[in-house]
């Protein structure tokens, strides 16, 4: 999706302009891919722009961080000012968040542990990631030929810049086959998550989402999904799932920042169906919370002005 320019970007504690942005070519991370960074979003209510999960989202950043050996120089609470001086300098009423913790200039090779730590945060509109159509009407998907990398091989529970180029490949497999999204699996075989997205199936009336131990990167709108479902007494488990279990789900959605909360119409063209009706019951709370209309999940919304 295009990008939309806006006026300013925080590098390193300095709101710069835009156009300023930028890196060495031998920057550290835009060779070998050793960062870290979070999607976040910021929905327009009524007392002006919050913040979707502002501090689970940066407490995230910085346990991916640890587990790459990246020393970010920052507080979790200087980050969280950060992202709110961000949106409010550029005066976006809603908009898409992108912090970043990246291995800068001045060391080159495998050892990354003398690099400096940089860190970045851009602010732009954004609209639907899989479109408003697909939040109404539910997305295509097809279980991608390309594996969830292996935990000994990459540490999924990371939210590393390099990951994602497994996820790239099943997206592109995806799309060229006319698809919308690609469904990973694990290398022993369970479902494990969408290319950027948490995904659910719905069985008798039960909400079932794989674990972090398929793979699945622990999401923020996933553990948002999870409240919603108990507040609205639907039954919510953790558990593994095969390929066939996909097939015969009666109802299945997905969740991410980007993506927000998406109905899966169909699974290698096996028909899913219309969104159902606990897909749509957790889409219209999810949707009024994110925009300050569920006092109950008031916590989940941090207002750049505060």
């Amino acid at each position: 999706m295009p990008i939309e320019k806006v006026s300013k970007i925080w590098m390193n504690g300095e709101l710069v302009d835009w156009d300023d942005a930028t890196v060495h070519i031998l920057t550290h991370t835009l060779h070998y891919g050793n960062g870290v960074f979070e999607g976040i979003r910021a929905y327009e209510t009524d007392r002006g722009p919050a913040v979707f999960r502002l501090t689970p989202h940066i407490e995230r950043l910085f346990r991916s961080a640890k587990i790459l050996f990246i020393d970010i120089p920052w507080t979790v609470d200087q980050l969280v000012r950060g992202v709110k001086d961000t949106v409010r300098v550029n005066g976006l009423p809603s908009c898409y968040i992108r912090p970043l913790a990246y291995l800068g200039y001045g060391e080159m090779g495998l050892n990354p542990l003398p690099c400096t730590v940089d860190v970045s945060i851009a602010t732009w509109p954004w609209g639907s990631y899989l479109g408003d159509d697909g939040i109404q009407h539910g997305v295509r998907m097809m279980v991608s030929s390309w594996q969830r990398h292996d935990p000994n091989a990459m540490p999924p529970a990371a939210k590393g810049c390099g990951h994602y180029i497994n996820s790239q490949m099943a997206k592109i497999q995806a799309v060229k086959a006319g698809y919308d999204e690609a469904i990973l699996l694990s290398p022993q075989g369970h479902v494990s998550e969408c290319t950027g997205e948490n995904l659910f199936v719905v069985r008798n009336g039960t909400i079932v989402t794989p674990p972090a131990s398929a793979g699945a990167l622990e999401g923020i709108t996933q553990d948002s999904v999870h409240r919603i479902a108990d507040d609205l007494g639907i039954p919510y488990v953790q558990g593994n799932l095969l390929r066939s279990d996909l097939y015969t789900a009666d109802e299945a959605f997905l969740s991410g920042t980007a993506a927000e909360v998406v109905p899966i119409q169909s699974v290698d063209d096996r028909e899913i169906g219309d969104p159902g009706p606990i897909t749509r019951a957790v889409q219209e709370v999810f949707f009024e919370a994110v925009r300050g209309k569920r006092p109950e999940y008031a916590d989940w919304n941090e207002h750049v002005d505060d």
